[in-house]
């Protein structure tokens, strides 16, 4: 039995969600709703980004009665990555499998909705947003929440993009595990080498650091360790199917390799918080508290746009408080 076919059956359906805590007087929660959801296209609050995080805080949204609008685009930066691990009970499952799961899960909720198209303008302010979408509608909405995710920019080498979040990685601790013990390379030139070289070495003793042309470091850090650098220009990354078995030079030769660390350069999925005078960090981030409000009023934002913590459990859990924090936002009035 589906979650709304419960609610039906036991007598709360769509026409009953709401009837507790109505003061004698004062118009219930059963009339605001029958009013609220019968104006097409304005909602309480749009999500923007329908991945781990926009769900997470939907279904928090869904539990709270409130009429949500999750718009996605279907780009999620991890799109590549065979497997997600370091998140109990989803250990080793597919990004994509874990992300359709939620989506059944969130929209069993009779508030919620989701549609797919890309946000392509936002203007208003607090408490009346028009939420304009590429395929030409536009939507209302008192509140928003950015879960837009941010977009890596590759380094132009032949073969990376292939391999990336397969066997070119960005975290020890989402995917190390799965390549310990083996010939493992980071591609790095700036002062973080030494401090990136130390971290992997945790899971690996095959270590090399590529610099991609002359080091821009002091090497001596690196040599002391025991770990060799190669400064030669890199002209392709041979591989098969994203799983990478070496590093090609400019000058022909080659090295073997098993993985690749990178932390790539990036840039926000979408800059529509950006252009609408959301403050960000020192790092390109969307600038939060500790409930996931930007600096603006009526916007929220959580994922990894606002966080260098780039994890599914980490996206799922800002999600959560956002969720929670706008329903408290709705309620008091603000």
């Amino acid at each position: 039995m589906t979650r709304q076919d419960f609610l039906k059956k036991a007598g709360l359906g769509l026409a009953a969600v709401g009837i507790y805590g109505n003061a004698p007087g004062q118009p219930g929660t059963v009339e605001k709703y029958k009013k609220m959801i019968t104006q097409e296209n304005s909602y309480e609050i749009v999500v923007v980004g329908g991945s781990y995080s926009g769900l997470s805080a939907a279904m928090a949204l869904g539990r709270s009665l409130r009429k949500t609008l999750i718009i996605d685009s279907g780009l999620p930066c991890n799109r590549q990555t065979p497997h997600s691990h370091n998140f109990i009970t989803h250990d080793g499952r597919k990004p994509a499998d874990i992300a359709h799961d939620a989506k059944q899960q969130v929209l069993a909720y009779p508030t919620v909705k989701a549609i797919s198209d890309r946000v392509v303008e936002v203007t208003g302010e607090d408490h009346n947003f028009t939420i304009q979408v590429a395929t030409g509608n536009s939507y209302n909405a008192k509140k928003l929440l950015f879960a837009t995710g941010v977009k890596d920019i590759m380094p132009a080498i032949d073969g990376f993009a292939a391999c990336w979040g397969i066997t070119i990685l960005h975290c020890p601790y989402c995917h190390g595990y799965e390549v310990r013990g083996k010939n493992t390379g980071i591609l790095v030139n700036d002062e973080s080498a030494m401090e990136f070289a130390k971290l992997i070495r945790h899971w690996t003793d095959q270590v090399t650091v590529f610099t991609n042309g002359k080091a821009k470091f002091n090497k001596d850090e690196l040599k002391d360790l025991g770990v060799p650098i190669e400064e030669k220009a890199i002209a392709n990354i041979k591989q098969a199917n994203g799983f990478i078995s070496a590093i090609q030079f400019t000058d022909g030769s080659t090295i073997s390799l098993d993985a690749l660390y990178h932390r790539p350069a990036f840039e926000q999925h979408c800059e529509i918080p950006v252009t609408m005078g959301c403050e960000m960090t020192e790092t390109g981030h969307i600038k939060v508290n500790e409930s996931q409000q930007t600096t603006l009023p009526g916007i929220y934002a959580s994922g990894d746009c606002t966080t260098r913590m780039r994890a599914v459990s980490v996206s799922v859990a800002q999600g959560s408080v956002a969720g929670s924090m706008l329903n408290h936002e709705l309620i008091s009035g603000s």
